[in-house]
């Protein structure tokens, strides 16, 4: 690895099932992460004082053990023209229930789909889309959720504006 590389680390696949002990430098490490995914390992392990073979240890580790889910770009669906966000609560029919993964999954694979959220209370998902505009919310909600016959009902609500929280990990 070069000096201003970021590190690589492998692909994350699994959750913990459970808290997973973590330390202070990992702690560092994780908001560090969390404020800047391209931060480069060199840069990353003087500030956790740490070597850069440990740092990018420990990343690792972070990885494998499901602390880490992923790294990924930040991306404005509004520029690539998709000016409308909206979340839309789905409840499905009680008969389909067996099947809410595969739902799940179903949804998950929709272009206009940035999000989807198994939840619990009266509504099964919560659904974050982006659209062109209006008429676009209208025909995904007609053609993928009002057409499909597990939803019994949804509920849209537009997204004005999202405020981003200061990227951190929890105490």
């Amino acid at each position: 690895m070069r000096k201003n590389e970021t590190p690589a680390v492998p692909a994350v696949t699994s959750k913990p099932s459970q808290a997973v002990p973590i330390d202070d430098i990992d702690r560092v490490l994780l908001d560090q992460l969390a404020r800047d995914g391209r931060i480069t390992n060199n840069a990353l392990a003087a500030i956790a004082g740490i070597a850069p073979s440990t740092c990018l240890g420990r990343v690792r580790s972070l990885v494998e053990r499901g602390v880490i889910r992923g790294f990924h770009a930040d991306i404005d669906p509004a520029a690539l023209g998709r000016n409308l966000q909206a979340m839309i609560a789905v409840r499905v029919h009680g008969n389909a229930r067996q099947h809410l993964a595969q739902f799940g999954e179903q949804l998950s694979e929709l272009d206009e789909v940035l999000n989807v959220y198994f939840i619990a209370g009266a509504d099964d998902y919560l659904i974050h889309v982006a659209t062109a505009n209006t008429d676009g919310l209208r025909v995904f909600v007609l053609n993928h959720l009002s057409a499909h016959p597990a939803v019994a009902s949804t509920e849209t609500i537009l997204i004005f504006e999202h405020v981003r929280p200061r990227n951190r990990i929890f105490p």
